[in-house]
């Protein structure tokens, strides 16, 4: 890369479709059975050639989002740049566009965009620098995302199976405005002694050409984590029931460890005009219009 090259990559938001807890291992992990699709809004990594390290980070969650070693953008900078043997740095921005804690993977995204950035940048062999190695060391969600399309997610997150590709369906996405630590979640879930004991099957997956079949599918499955997020955070329920009694609505659902939900639509059309009526009725939460995405995005170069 020359050295005025800027190249950016959308980081996008990561929903699980259902998530199904089968169980703990000996060592505290969780056994997670997940349909992971990802959306097409996001948070956007962008990266610069320079001498060293940095990283800032602006949007409208920037301020939620207090800047750290431990930062996982940061980390994996840092991993990729040590296990690659690059000599070189890189500038890079972070627009924080997804609320921060809230169950639809932001930082894990944001880490997953900048290996693949970096991995443009310093020109590097995509299969062989290391990247799939660093996103497993880095948190549970990182190498789905690091993947980018709709996965099948059995294990700890650790075995993604590649499933049916889902068309481009309407969701509406909504937060109320709480940030909620995914450790806090598990622990009240565990509290609970509670597990839902079914798993997917990878081929209930095949032959989904609308929201509606997608819909009638995943009625058949759950987030098992809803109930503990509910109990941490009440607000997750009144977000489920407004969605759900949004017009065209055709399933409503809180994604990950929460406190984000999502909701399912037939059309843009329906998808925007929700919107648009949630964030009237409800104007301190996050609520955005978007669709599932088909293809995980490109590396762009800036001019």
């Amino acid at each position: 890369m020359t050295g005025g090259t800027r190249l950016q990559l959308a980081a996008p938001a990561k929903l699980n479709l259902y998530l199904h807890i089968a169980g703990r291992r000996d060592d505290g992990y969780h056994r997670v059975d997940s349909l992971i699709a990802f959306a097409e809004t996001g948070d956007v990594v962008t990266v610069t050639p320079a001498r060293d390290m940095t990283l800032a980070v602006d949007g409208p969650f920037a301020a939620a989002l207090p800047l750290s070693d431990d930062n996982l953008v940061l980390r994996a900078a840092a991993q990729l740049r040590v296990r690659a043997g690059v000599a070189s740095g890189a500038a890079i921005t972070l627009t924080k566009n997804l609320p921060v804690a809230s169950g639809i993977g932001g930082g894990s995204a944001d880490a997953a965009a900048t290996l693949r950035a970096l991995a443009v940048l310093w020109r590097l062999d995509a299969e062989t620098c290391g990247s799939a190695a660093i996103a497993a060391g880095l948190g549970a969600d990182v190498p789905v995302c690091l993947v980018g399309r709709t996965s099948l997610v059995t294990g700890i997150g650790d075995r993604i199976a590649a499933s049916p590709r889902l068309p481009a369906i309407p969701v509406v996405l909504a937060n109320p405005g709480v940030a909620l630590p995914t450790a806090d979640v598990f622990r009240g879930y565990d509290a609970a002694q509670s597990q839902h004991g079914g798993m997917g099957v990878a081929d209930d997956w095949r032959g989904i050409a609308d929201a509606a079949t997608l819909a009638t599918r995943l009625s058949a499955t759950a987030n098992d984590l809803e109930a503990a997020a509910i109990a941490l955070a009440p607000a997750i329920a009144d977000a489920l029931a407004a969605l759900g009694a949004l017009p065209g609505c055709l399933l409503a659902r809180m994604s990950g460890s929460g406190a984000t939900c999502l909701a399912l639509f037939a059309d843009d059309a329906a998808a925007r005009a929700a919107a648009a009526a949630l964030q009237a009725a409800c104007p301190r939460w996050w609520v955005v219009a978007t669709r599932l995405r088909s293809a995980p995005p490109d590396v762009v170069e800036l001019h």
